[in-house]
């Protein structure tokens, strides 16, 4: 026997999905607003794991390939691709490790700091452009939420 139409539920038993609610996908609008700023402020045409490298060399010093890509959130090949594109411009350097041989550590040249340091100028603008709709409250807000997230 089955049940009569009207018993029967005219919504599902779960939320509906709508796409534009999803933080998959709020998150990768946010991501294409922030390249489109990014690649619009960023000085000497750097990309952003470009600058991502310049930037974490010039905070730390010089790092091993390995090292650099696990502060940069990089893989193994992308991080590879990003120095010899950096080494190509003469922004790195890479030597032998001296505490050991097996090793080689990247450091920036002169160029690469001078460009590293504008760079962080450009990175503060890129950032503020990319939360000017943002109150400061809720900038703060967002950067300690993603935090707990990555």
């Amino acid at each position: 026997m089955s049940l009569p139409l009207e018993n029967i539920q005219s919504q599902p038993p779960y939320p509906s999905f709508r796409l534009d609610e999803q933080i998959g996908f709020l998150l990768r609008r946010a991501t294409q607003r922030h390249a489109s700023v990014f690649s619009d402020l960023m000085i000497e045409g750097l990309t952003p794991t470009q600058f991502a490298a310049l930037a974490k060399l010039y905070e730390c010093g010089p790092l091993s390939q390995n090292h650099l890509g696990r502060l940069t959130a990089m893989d193994v090949a992308t991080i590879k691709g990003v120095v010899g594109r950096l080494l190509k411009r003469g922004y790195v350097k890479v030597a032998k490790d001296l505490a050991d041989r097996r090793r080689s550590k990247i450091s920036l040249t002169n160029e690469g700091e001078r460009v590293a340091a504008e760079g962080e100028f450009a990175g503060i603008e890129i950032t503020d452009a990319t939360l000017s709709r943002l109150s400061r409250g809720e900038r703060d807000t967002l950067v300690s939420l993603l935090r707990k997230i990555v």
